[in-house]
């Protein structure tokens, strides 16, 4: 199976950034869609952003357009989410997931992904 693991998250005051990474294991790494997620107290888990195995497509919930980047570097096994402008109502446990397919245009379905991390608190203050 392959095993995922968030780092990155932390306190920060509204209008600062963040950058969390996702590490993966195993040689087929490079061949999965990545994709964040993440879950406030008491919420459904939503959806953030999502790349494909080569970067060239990307994809990001309204509420975080133009804030959020999603990245990775295969050659690391690992992917990126920076995360800027931060606002109160991004804190929530952020979740890495991936899958060896592609599924839908968007992959923006928690039951889409395969493989999940154990998530990093992101708390933003006002």
């Amino acid at each position: 199976q392959v095993q995922l693991v968030e780092s990155g998250g932390g306190l920060v005051q509204a209008g600062g950034s963040l950058r969390l990474s996702c590490a993966a294991s195993g040689r087929t790494f490079s061949t999965y869609t990545k994709g964040w997620f993440r879950q406030a107290p008491g919420k459904e888990r939503e959806f953030v952003a999502f790349t494909s195995w080569s970067g060239g497509t990307t994809y990001y919930a309204d509420s975080v357009k133009g804030r959020f980047t999603i990245s990775r570097d295969n050659a690391k096994n690992t992917v990126y989410l920076q995360m800027n402008s931060l606002k109160p109502e991004d804190t929530a446990v952020y979740y890495c997931a991936a899958n060896s397919r592609i599924t839908s245009a968007t992959m923006r379905g928690v039951g889409e992904y395969d493989y999940w991390g154990q998530g990093t608190q992101v708390t933003v203050s006002s």
